[in-house]
């Protein structure tokens, strides 16, 4: 009952121990259940000295069949927590029966090596330093200390031990690990323990349960993949999320992780015609006629045309070269050099001249006589056919009488014409009027016919 105690009492040791201490920096925990066996040959000076166990330690070390002590079933369990840079603390527990004791024959002197069954407890505690990390076969070295019990009888110990982690996968392995242990007291003498079991590492912490450490997890808190460190890729793209513009919806790297349904370089999310293949430069809308102007906006789409008249060409309705956006005289043609609308020829400018002689006023007066109407129609429509040209109307008269009356009359009469064409559909903005008295004639004032002549009205193109 004492031996079953100073088991359970080193198991709840070893137990406890893992609820308050890890392994390597994913799990910082490491569990180890198999067996033990305790090698204690030579054993010295035998019963007389009480030396259970041997003092001159490495003899016939592998010497397995003739001095190791096996109990062949559970029979050590170990904890250890990584600390970090390698290190590792530790707590063990084992228990074994001893059976073979050095050279030290009992009364029987058939019985040579072979004692009464006397029960073995230990508990240790060790650090260790593993030399190679994260690797397949994982070797450390320790150092520590712990207590070991020979049926009744108890010492301290100090520790040496080598061993070795061979890991079949990330949390399960093999150890194999041999310790020395140098007892305190002269009754129990220096021996080997070797044990060999199953290793467990555990400990990590994976709050989102992708499978990746919270500590290399740069999403810890939502699943995700190890190609990006653990953040997701919702869209199965190729692009984590975070860098993904369309992170529900798979798409183009070239793309920032978006669609283009319509493979004409812009994302769908930016194209304002997705299912139609545009330019980049009309937001994914096509336009066929390349004028800048899409097509859903073009009111000709098939003719290159100008925004500013809805993708459609300026007319030029008088076809003569001036579109009409551009030609004051749309409907007459014209030249460019005036505007599209036609230029007073010498030979119009004689005409309407040779009309405006015509002209007859009262005696002395500005009112025009009603026979001067028919001329003045004629002139009407000269004037029409230019509309975009502007018109000075003269008056002239001849040397009878003072000056000062003739300018006063000659200004009347050159009034008395604007104003009549004015009230006839000509653009008051198109006319000037000025009188020039006596001062240019164009004959004698010494004869009655030159002075008729110098009696006159003009109607000039305003330079």
């Amino acid at each position: 009952m004492k031996n079953l105690s100073r088991l359970l009492f080193a198991m709840l040791l070893v137990l406890g121990y893992s609820s308050v201490n890890a392994q390597d920096e994913n799990n910082p925990w490491q569990i180890t259940i198999g067996a033990n066996a305790v090698d204690a040959f030579p054993s010295g000076d035998g019963v007389q000295g009480n030396a259970y166990l041997g003092s001159s330690i490495g003899d016939e070390f592998f010497n397995v069949t003739d001095h190791w002590n096996i109990l062949p079933s559970l029979s050590t369990i170990s904890v250890a927590k990584y600390m970090g840079s390698g290190f590792s603390l530790g707590i063990a527990g084992s228990i074994n029966k001893i059976e073979k004791w050095g050279d030290v024959a009992n009364a029987n002197p058939e019985q040579v090596n072979e004692v009464d069954d006397l029960s073995y407890y230990g508990v240790d505690g060790t650090i260790k330093y593993n030399f190679l990390q994260g690797t397949t076969l994982d070797p450390y070295l320790g150092v520590g200390g712990g207590y070991t019990w020979i049926d009744e009888i108890g010492a301290g110990t100090v520790n040496g031990t080598l061993g070795l982690n061979v890991w079949f996968s990330e949390n399960v392995g093999l150890t194999l690990q041999t310790a020395y242990k140098h007892a305190f007291e002269d009754y129990l003498q220096t021996h080997f323990q070797h044990t060999i079991g199953v290793s467990i590492k555990f400990g990590g912490t994976d709050t989102d349960g992708d499978g990746i450490y919270d500590k290399d997890d740069a999403c810890p808190d939502v699943p995700g993949l190890e190609a990006f460190n653990g953040c997701p890729d919702t869209d199965g793209d190729g692009i984590e999320d975070s860098k993904d513009d369309c992170p529900n919806e798979a798409g183009l790297a070239e793309l920032n992780g978006c669609p283009d349904s319509d493979g004409d370089g812009v994302a769908d999310n930016k194209d304002n015609c997705p299912t139609v293949a545009g330019l980049a430069a009309l937001a994914g809308c096509p336009d066929a006629d390349g004028d800048g102007v899409t097509d859903a906006d073009d009111k000709c789409p098939n003719e290159a045309g100008p925004a500013a008249n809805s993708g459609c060409p300026w007319p030029d309705t008088d076809g003569d070269g001036v579109l009409d956006k551009d030609d004051k005289c749309p409907d007459v043609k014209g030249t460019v050099a005036n505007d599209g609308c036609p230029e007073v020829s010498a030979e119009v400018q004689k005409t309407l001249n040779e009309y405006a002689k015509t002209i007859l006023f009262d005696t002395g007066k500005s009112s025009i006589k009603k026979q001067s109407a028919v001329v003045l129609g004629d002139i009407i429509k000269i004037l029409k056919e230019y509309p975009n040209s502007k018109f000075t109307v003269e008056g002239h008269t001849d040397s009878v009488g003072s000056e000062t009356l003739n300018q006063r009359l000659s200004d009347a009469r050159a009034n008395a014409v604007k104003e009549y064409l004015v009230e006839n559909g000509i653009d008051a903005f198109r006319l000037s009027a000025l009188g020039y008295g006596e001062s240019k004639p164009i004959d004698s004032n010494n004869t009655r016919a030159g002075r008729a002549n110098n009696r006159r009205v003009e109607i000039n193109l305003s330079k």
